[in-house]
């Protein structure tokens, strides 16, 4: 099949979050599976050089904005066998950030219509476009109404992926008609009206012919009341159409045996080399270096989603405990200064470091006894996959993804691969980390269960397959034959 990923961010050229990883690891193991599978996103002025040299102009075409006339340029990079096109709009992507400008509804209305239009500019007609977030929502729903008749176009089929139902793309219902050329009387309750604006998300619900979600049990949360973020009720309607699929992670990108930012490597059956990237991650975060101390992690967005309400309201017994703690990421003021703060407070036991550095997060990994990932909502959760790669024995709430992933560990017949608890309670939490603390003192049960983790298939080979199965039952529909 002919796949076409529409996406806002792709790792190795620029990311934000999960939804970049997903991007860039998940068309590679398509391709293995024999599909063409090209990616699509707009390019940034802040992707790296490195990157933009390598690009090839392809196409140059105007895109329709409302009454605008808008120039796009097409520019084509192939790496590890995918292409890769990146669209091209200065005024639109020449920005110091790649999400929160004041004319967020304009800027992805452009990069929806300037996917649309690139299909027939570059000759590529997939079978498959496949859309992630809000930021590529109203792709179905223009293909629908503008574009399906259209030579080339009429036999594609799309599906959308939520990566978190929170973040939706809601703007004023005047960008129908002045960015996006969508006639009055689709703005009605059962299409795109939203409380009285336009929601993007909403759009490519009623519109995309499949919808997938990142985890089987987010799919089942986002269909109710308190997990749904008032689309409960069409994803319940569209239920027939709604799957779970659970996200994997790059195994060669995260691999410690091989992993040229780890102090030392090591494999799941002589671990060895954890030790020293222990004691290393100990001594660069100027903590007392001893391997018998427990050291715990967080590398997260510090946002009341990850659950930090819950560690800043039991942070002294966490404490209490004696074990080490480091926390690496950015994000609301409130908990960049309580983490700064108890860093002062606990110059033994407590680091924070309030930003991002890649290769900073694989020693983290790499060094820590335990993850601790307390989210209140997870559509999946990349970070306690990553974790169990590197052998950090993850400590999570039951929710989302988290709940696919991690399984509580029972010490009499030595099932699960982590720590759990359910309510979204501080003190759940912290008997939760108690209980993880008191199998640590149990050297070999422990190393045990860090074998076990590292052995994990946690790659994205399973779901893949999951992805052409579902591929393929749509483009059957079409009338095409699939092998």
């Amino acid at each position: 099949m002919k796949i076409l990923f529409a996406v806002s961010e792709c790792v190795p050229f620029i990311k934000s979050g999960g939804l970049a990883d997903v991007a860039g690891s998940l068309p590679k193991e398509l391709k293995k599976l024999g599909h063409d599978v090209r990616v699509m996103l707009p390019k940034y002025t802040l992707i790296p050089d490195e990157y933009k040299t390598q690009m090839k102009k392809v196409a140059d075409f105007i895109v329709p904005v409302g009454w605008r006339n808008q120039y796009c340029g097409a520019e084509k990079l192939e790496l590890d066998g995918i292409v890769y096109y990146f669209l091209d709009n200065e005024y639109y992507f020449k920005r110091s950030q790649m999400y929160g400008d004041f004319d967020e509804g304009e800027k992805f209305s452009f990069f929806n219509r300037a996917v649309l239009e690139s299909i027939e500019q570059l000759e590529f007609y997939p079978d498959i476009l496949h859309c992630h977030d809000w930021h590529t929502g109203m792709i179905p729903f223009l293909l629908k109404t503008k574009y399906g008749k259209k030579t080339g176009y009429e036999s594609i089929k799309t599906v959308f992926t939520i990566h978190n139902l929170q973040f939706q793309g809601i703007f004023s219902r005047e960008i129908l008609g002045d960015l996006l050329g969508i006639e009055e009387h689709y703005f009605t309750k059962d299409q795109l009206e939203f409380y009285g604006d336009v929601n993007f998300m909403k759009a490519a619900l009623v519109a995309a012919d499949k919808i997938t979600t990142v985890s089987p049990t987010y799919m089942e949360e986002i269909q109710t009341t308190y997990f749904g973020e008032r689309l409960d009720g069409i994803l319940r309607e569209r239920k027939a159409d709604l799957a779970g699929i659970l996200n994997g992670i790059d195994i060669e990108l995260y691999n410690p045996e091989a992993d040229k930012s780890l102090a030392s490597v090591y494999t799941y059956d002589d671990h060895e080399g954890r030790l020293w990237n222990k004691l290393a991650l100990q001594k660069q975060f100027e903590l007392p270096v001893d391997d018998e101390i427990p050291l715990m992690v967080m590398v997260t967005r510090l946002t009341k989603q990850k659950g930090l309400e819950l560690v800043k309201a039991v942070f002294h017994e966490i404490m209490a405990t004696g074990v080490q703690l480091i926390v690496l990421g950015t994000g609301e003021h409130e908990f960049e200064s309580f983490f700064n703060e108890m860093s002062s407070y606990y110059p033994d036991q407590c680091r924070a470091f309030i930003g991002f550095d890649e290769a900073l997060a694989h020693r983290i990994y790499a060094g820590a006894d335990l993850f601790l990932m307390p989210s209140k909502f997870e559509p999946c959760g990349l970070s306690q996959l990553i974790a169990m790669r590197y052998g950090a024995i993850p400590v999570v709430r039951e929710t989302g993804g988290l709940n696919d992933t991690v399984k509580s560990y029972n010490p009499i017949n030595q099932l699960g691969n982590g720590f759990t608890f359910k309510n979204f309670n501080a003190h759940d939490m912290l008997f939760t980390i108690e209980r993880a603390l008191e199998l640590y003192k149990q050297n070999q049960e422990w190393d045990q269960l860090v074998s076990k983790v590292m052995q994990m298939d946690n790659s994205w080979a399973q779901s893949a397959k999951t992805y052409h199965q579902l591929y393929s039952k749509l483009v059957s529909r079409s009338g095409l034959h699939v092998r």
